[in-house]
């Protein structure tokens, strides 16, 4: 039978250099992870209790494992303690030298080649270091537990140098190839030392791509702790608008012009707003370019995106109407307590404002972070006049007087009786403080007389009260705060008494006094309803027993 080829000893100091040239991880930081690779190995193989130690050795290229024992008089722990009487029975005492106290260390010979020493050592030492029996297993468990921890820190090491060098290219943009597509629709993007990957919800709809062609992207993010690929791209993020812009336009680049706002719906249409710090510098023109060269750049690498740029204005309600475009507006109503604006435009035009699927006023209120409501002229008229006629309920309030409330920006009763005497004092036919605190009053006075009916008019009927009918019930609630707290999720009154002052104040915009006195009143309406709606029945009987 011819005897079985030895298989060559491996220098574990040569494969550590090609590793860390390779790979780019420095030498000593291989060495201290195989080193602390055997150790642990060491000890789940002959006992934690053992005080063991892994040196690494250059010259012969492998890891050496020592244990250490102390010289007693009487030994309490047999793992980490030897008699002086056993050395001395054993005729060890003059070749090992040792004194009581003196920590003696022994070579654990665990690698094949080292066997013969291995046979040795039990031989001479077996009884002392009782590790005969777990030193035939621990090799091959040594050699995988190293292997495993290397490759590991190997792993490590590369991400760590990836991360590094990607994390500054945060909120960039960046060239890659399409290399493969994977589950969930998400796509393996080649980076050249790298990968990253293109999520499914990061691509642009009606989009698609082969592989081998190339891609822009934006990297929205660089995650250390990610499963696969760290580099995280997106070709939906507004910001990658944003920065295509910056790649094109020069005065983006230098900072002449910059970008205020970008709102978008990938792969349809985007709103970039765009503003100069020098006069002379147009910033619309600036980033169309000539014969619109910049900005058709741009749409061809978005695809056919269609691209509005804006300019800025600090004027509220000039923004709005540019980023309205390319509808006509006749009138801006602003409402900056609730953060809304009313947009007017003819109506041969309220399509065209609105956009398809209301894509146009969408993206204009993303863009300047107002609430938007487009109407018609025909409809603002017919609000108008609705709006006036409530005016009117309040005995102190005629037509005119009405007119000049909705055309400052009343719109209901209850925004007047919440108005300071100083605001209103201010209104065309309000001559005097005492004028308007009579006006205000009046329309007190008419707000409870309306709550009262409305509390009849539930009492007196078999149908249960809807919602909106029991908010109406309760002091300072009118048809505009039921808008507002409906809008912001509080469509019950439940709701509204379980939640945080502060927190109804900031989801609603009413202010921190007026919800507050919301809140307050709604509990009291809540706890006493009963005995309110029975109350007024009781009114209503005996106003019918008298008739």
């Amino acid at each position: 039978m011819p005897a079985k080829a030895k298989i060559p000893e491996v220098n574990l100091d040569q494969v550590l250099e090609e590793v860390a040239k390779e790979k780019g991880v420095e030498k000593q930081s291989l060495v201290e992870t195989i080193e602390a690779a055997i150790l642990k190995a060491a000890q789940n193989t002959f006992g934690l209790n053992r005080e063991l130690e892994a040196r690494y050795n250059p010259d012969k290229g492998h890891v050496e494992l020592f244990q250490f024992m102390t010289v007693v008089e009487e030994v309490a722990d047999p793992e980490r303690e030897i008699a002086m009487g056993e050395l001395q029975r054993l005729n060890l005492q003059d070749e090992l030298q040792a004194e009581t106290g003196e920590a003696l260390g022994f070579q654990i010979f665990w690698r094949e080649e080292e066997k013969a020493q291995a046979e040795k050592q039990d031989a001479q030492f077996g009884d002392l270091l009782g590790i005969r029996q777990a030193r035939k297993t621990f090799g091959r468990i040594a050699a995988q537990t190293a292997k495993q921890v290397l490759l590991q820190r190997v792993r490590d090491a590369e991400r760590d140098l990836i991360y590094n060098e990607y994390k500054s290219k945060k909120g960039e943009l960046i060239r890659g190839i399409v290399r493969r597509f994977e589950r969930g629709n998400n796509i393996v993007v080649d980076l050249g030392k790298t990968e990253a990957i293109l999520g499914g919800r990061e691509q642009t709809p009606r989009e698609s791509y082969r592989p081998g062609e190339r891609i822009v992207a934006y990297v929205k993010d660089v995650d250390r702790e990610a499963r696969g690929p760290i580099v995280v791209l997106s070709r939906s993020d507004p910001r990658l608008v944003e920065k295509l812009f910056e790649a094109e336009v020069p005065e983006i680049y230098e900072g002449i012009v910059r970008i205020v706002a970008v709102a978008r719906e990938a792969g349809s249409r985007s709103k970039i707003a765009v503003t100069s710090r020098d006069a002379d510098v147009d910033p619309v023109g600036a980033c169309v370019g000539m014969k619109g060269s910049r900005v058709q750049a741009v749409v061809q690498e978005l695809r056919g995106e269609k691209i509005d740029i804006v300019p800025y204005d600090r004027d509220p309600a000039r923004y709005v109407i540019a980023a309205i475009q390319p509808a006509e507006v006749h009138k801006v109503i602003v409402d900056e307590t609730g953060g809304r604006m009313e947009i007017v435009v003819p109506d041969e035009k309220l399509s065209l404002a609105i956009g398809r699927k209301g894509q146009n006023v969408r993206l204009a209120s993303q863009l300047t972070d107002w609430r938007l409501d487009v109407i018609s002229e025909s409809k603002f008229r017919k609000m108008e006049e609705e709006a006036v006629e409530q005016l009117m309920a309040a005995p102190s309030i005629d037509d005119n007087l009405a007119r000049n409330f909705y055309r400052v920006g009343f719109r209901a009763l209850e925004e007047v009786a919440e108005a300071s005497v100083e605001e209103l004092v201010g209104i065309d036919g309000i001559a005097d403080e005492a004028a308007a605190q009579a006006i205000r009053d009046s329309v007190c006075a008419t707000m409870d007389r309306h709550r009262d009916e409305q509390i009849r008019t539930i009492a007196t009927r078999n149908e249960a009260p809807t919602e909106r009918e029991r908010m109406l019930c309760v002091s300072g609630i009118g048809h505009r705060t039921i808008t507002l707290l409906e809008d912001a999720g509080y469509k019950t009154l439940a709701s509204i008494t379980r939640e945080d002052a502060d927190r109804l104040a900031i989801r609603t915009g009413l202010g921190l006094k007026k919800a507050a006195n919301v809140k307050k009143n709604a509990e009291e309406f809540a706890l006493r309803e009963r005995e309110i709606l029975a109350a007024a029945r009781a009114k209503f009987a005996a106003e019918s027993a008298e008739a």
